[in-house]
This record gives structure tokens, sequence and C-alpha cells, in this order.
């Protein structure tokens, strides 16, 4: 009886708290390592569900940003003009806690990094 009871009280409690995702929404500051060496872009995340958008400044200007977030896997990308060629980067990685992130990055066809954030 006492075990029903539990398993009732843990299905009542997935139902009014369903698992999900850390919400990340806010301004993040990052370190992203390439192989043009290390640069602290500032991303603004807006969060809605696992969707995200939000805007990124870094040493290519500022660009848009659109990914997701699928509880702690983090997906994002930018588009950066570099010297009138365009190149869209792409981000993943694990999100820990809601306040620090890190992950690789590919550079288009420039090449790959890695890079951590945390929540300002």
């Amino acid at each position: 009886m006492r075990i029903r009871m539990m398993l009732v009280l843990f299905a009542v409690l997935a139902v009014a708290f369903p698992a999900a995702g850390a919400d990340i929404s806010g301004t993040w500051a990052f370190t992203v390592e390439s192989p043009a060496g290390t640069g602290n872009p500032v991303v603004t995340f807006t969060q809605d569900g696992e969707k995200l958008t939000g805007t990124y400044k870094g040493r290519f200007g500022e660009s848009a940003l659109k990914g997701t977030l699928k509880e702690n896997k983090i997906n994002f990308s930018i588009e950066a003009t570099i010297e009138g060629e365009k190149y869209t980067f792409e981000y993943t990685g694990t999100v820990s806690g809601g306040t620090s992130m890190k992950g690789t990055v590919r550079f288009g066809d420039l090449g790959e990094g890695t890079w951590s954030a945390s929540k300002k």
C-alpha cells in the first residue's frame, strides 16, 4: 500500500512539474577558442520552450542567432561576414545548471573550436 501511494505521488508530481531543461534566457559571457585565437563574445538568449533566439556580439559584429535547447543539449547558429564572405558558425554543447555551458563550434569551412560560457 505504501509503495502504491508513493507511485501515485510521483505521478502527480510528474504532471505538476514536468521535466524540462534549464531556462537560459539572459546574457552570457563566452570564451571561444578558434584557429584564429581566443574571442570573448557576449550572447543574449531568449528562450521559448525549446526554441532559442537572441543576439551574438563579438569580433565580427552583431548577429541574430537561432537554435534549440532540448533538456541540457544546446545547438545554435549565427551568420558572420568575414572579409566580405558569409559564414555560418554552428555551436553545440551542454548546459550545466542554467549557469554554465560548454561545447564545440564549427566556423563554416574555416575550422572548428571549443567554447565555454557563464551566465552574467
